[in-house]
């Protein structure tokens, strides 16, 4: 494979010429910059990557790590590619499948500066093992975290949960269904605390309404179905871990023979595609705007930079399913 001093030699120039040359410098005659880069033509010469980052500073790479693919995950990670993009930074995907080696091993690619900046959508290791590699660079991420070195882009579901119960209780349903997601998981340990503050602002039993956890998936939502039609105490309204779940649940009432929001509504959450398209009522859940706030917390780390985060703020859509 030719180098640079190879490449010096057949040219008859220095090698700090021939990497003026690559780099796009002045001081590099048009004459001389032509027959160099004929050359680098000839030889088929790329530049190596990693020493070129080393040199500058920056590999112009932010890494991202994800558990897995998911709708909301994908919108963050989608949402965050296009501004880094627009902003000339690509990035590298880890998915860790919550797996504390393969976590380390992106974290190490920062401390060995194969990458700018870290984006941890959802952790595997604690978090002191993951502060240690703050002084490598900027890293970020979508969890509540208390840290002074881990700026978070973490929106408390508390707001959000407690307006699809107010608009429940507004259009006149009392016998609600509560539908959690993972029973340890930081989300849904705050839309309990808003089910329960809720029935303390309204002098509600919470005993007396039905709760379902460790649900989320479209088939979940299926299964639920099946349980209205079954059950003799019918409830009047569901709550929904989010669109999919709502989604299985309204088509499989649907062909169940029941009319939504007729024999009951349902309200999604998170305000997905799918949502739009069956006209369920959810709540939106700005993620891409988390995504933006992401970046934006990188550049300000990178840069020393004070650049404004965008107000986030959860909001009810009005569908047609309550």
């Amino acid at each position: 494979m030719a180098n640079i001093q190879e490449i010096a030699k057949l040219a008859g120039v220095s090698s700090a010429t021939v990497s003026r040359v690559i780099n796009n410098r002045d001081y590099v005659s048009d004459e001389t910059r032509k027959r160099v880069q004929t050359i680098i033509d000839k030889l088929d010469y790329v530049p190596n990557i990693n020493a070129v980052s080393l040199k500058k500073g920056a590999t112009k790479l932010i890494g991202m790590v994800i558990p897995s693919f998911t709708d909301s995950l994908n919108v963050f990670l989608k949402s965050f590619t296009m501004i880094a993009q627009e902003h000339g930074y690509n990035v590298t995907l880890f998915m860790t499948r919550i797996d504390p080696d393969k976590e380390l091993e992106a974290l190490e690619m920062l401390r060995q500066k194969q990458i700018d900046a870290l984006v941890l959508v959802i952790r595997s290791n604690d978090w002191k093992t993951i502060e240690h590699y703050t002084k490598y660079g900027p890293i970020v991420t979508w969890q509540r975290v208390e840290s002074e070195k881990i700026p978070s882009v973490f929106m408390n579901q508390y707001d959000g949960y407690t307006l699809g119960l107010e608009h429940l209780y507004a259009k006149g349903y009392r016998k609600f269904v509560n539908v959690y997601g993972n029973t340890t998981g930081l989300n849904t340990q705050s839309r309990m605390l808003a089910f329960k503050d809720f029935c303390a602002r309204y002098e509600l039993d919470p005993h007396e309404f039905r709760q379902f956890y460790g649900q989320g998936s479209r088939q979940d939502g299926e299964k639920i179905a099946h349980w209205f039609a079954e059950t003799e105490h019918k409830p009047d309204a569901f709550l929904t871990p989010n669109d999919y779940f709502a989604a299985g649940l309204l088509t499989e009432a649907r062909r169940l023979g029941y009319s939504v929001p007729e024999d009951f509504a349902i309200c999604g959450f998170d305000n997905m595609e799918i949502a739009h398209l069956l006209d369920i009522t959810t709540i939106h859940y700005p993620v891409n705007l988390q995504a933006e706030n992401a970046f934006t917390l990188i550049m300000n780390q990178l840069f020393g930079s004070n650049l404004p985060l965008l107000d986030l703020d959860f909001h009810l859509v009005e569908r047609k399913t309550t």
